[in-house]
């Protein structure tokens, strides 16, 4: 076994409240304890971290690649360690990796990586989410208009087969494209099914949520809008109990004044939380790269193609959380759940986004200015800017 390691800090956050003079135990990479940090037991390493916040890792249900890997062009196990790495630099301690729109051959590598890194316990990766191709060609986003199709029964035999050997298991479907009886056999084979990229009506989603959908991709983007006679899937997400929705804080898919809004709106208990949907672009320093033999640019923050068609984000979780507690007023520790807390609760991740006894030991140590100096993953620290090589 090893020695339990004793964490104190400025602030520590535990998920619900920031607390100070307060000890951190860390043991066997899970969360023991938490006392009064002039209560530490005899036996324990020391960690003083002085003026820093200690919070929970990061948890992002959408990520597409990171450093200059995107998993449609890269679907190994390598591929998966090198975003999970690379996210890992900007507090994410659990991501699931994303698939867009592709071939189902592409689809069956994914697979198997993602097997592959659910049974090695790859630190970082969470599982995997297919975003497509059973989506509406009318909000069909960037997604490659020919590949986008109804599911048949060999995708929905390919799904299911893979639902319990992948980690946690998410798909975006439109009702365009899919039944709510393969929602439910998916829900049943251990998928959070998630709606997006339809240009559905309110009216159509009850049938879905009945079916087990617990989720919307990207809320505002790539979806029917909230009207004054048709509310749209927009509508039926904020006023649907049973919806968590990622949202997208990049101050270019969403405008701030429509982001605050929808926080206002959202009825629960789903809540609206934080994701990335960054690409390739995220700790590297290329100008652009290629999805479904189309070229993707990177100017001014965003990503695009050739026509202006947003293509992902150029977005990491730290910067996510800073413009959302920035930008939107909203108190840090609210915008700190929105980025692991909420998420983790989306995709029924119980040992992730807090930091009370029983959960994993992932956190992330920041200074005052919320700059990031080291992330932990069950116990570890696996990146620190000033040492060289600390990513695993």
């Amino acid at each position: 076994m090893s020695t339990p390691l004793f964490i104190t800090a400025s602030r520590i956050f535990d998920g619900e409240q920031f607390l100070t003079d307060t000890g951190l135990i860390v043991e066997e990479g899970k969360v023991t304890t938490l006392l009064p940090a002039t209560e530490r037991p005899a036996g324990c390493r020391l960690l003083i971290l002085d003026d820093a916040t200690v919070v929970p890792g990061f948890v992002d249900l959408q990520v597409n690649g990171g450093g200059g890997v995107l998993f449609n062009n890269a679907p190994t196990l390598d591929g998966v360690r090198t975003i999970c790495n690379t996210h890992a630099r900007f507090g994410t301690t659990s991501l699931m990796v994303t698939l867009i729109t592709d071939t189902a051959d592409v689809r069956g590598q994914a697979i198997e990586a993602a097997a592959e890194a659910a049974a090695q316990g790859l630190p970082g990766y969470l599982g995997l989410h297919f975003e497509g191709p059973h989506l509406s060609l009318a909000r069909k986003g960037t997604h490659d208009p020919t590949l986008v199709r109804p599911m048949t029964g060999e995708d929905l035999a390919a799904l299911v087969a893979c639902g319990r050997r992948i980690g946690h298991a998410m798909t975006t479907v439109a009702p365009e494209n899919v039944t709510p009886a393969q929602v439910r056999a998916l829900v049943d084979a251990g998928f959070r099914v998630s709606l997006g990229h339809t240009d559905c009506r309110a009216a159509d989603v009850g049938a879905y949520v009945e079916a087990g959908a617990s989720l919307v991709t990207h809320l505002f983007n790539a979806m029917s809008q909230l009207g004054n006679r048709e509310p749209g899937l927009v509508g039926a997400a904020l006023s649907e109990g049973a919806f968590h929705c990622g949202l997208i804080a990049d101050g270019f898919h969403v405008d701030p004044v429509t982001m605050g809004v929808a926080l206002r709106a959202k009825r629960g208990p789903g809540r609206i939380f934080l994701v990335t949907d960054a690409m390739s672009s995220i700790g590297s320093d290329e100008t652009g790269f290629e999805l479904n033999g189309r070229r993707v640019y990177r100017r001014d923050g965003r990503l695009t193609l050739a026509d202006g068609t947003l293509a992902g984000a150029d977005i990491d979780m730290l910067a996510s959380v800073r413009r959302a507690h920035r930008m939107l007023d909203l108190p840090l520790e609210e915008a700190l759940r929105m980025a692991s807390a909420y998420p983790a609760e989306a995709i029924g991740a119980v040992s992730k986004g807090r930091l009370v006894p029983g959960c994993d030991a992932d956190f992330i140590v920041l200074s005052p200015d919320l700059d990031l100096r080291s992330t932990w993953i069950d116990g570890e620290c696996v990146y620190d800017p000033t040492a060289a090589g600390s990513t695993r």
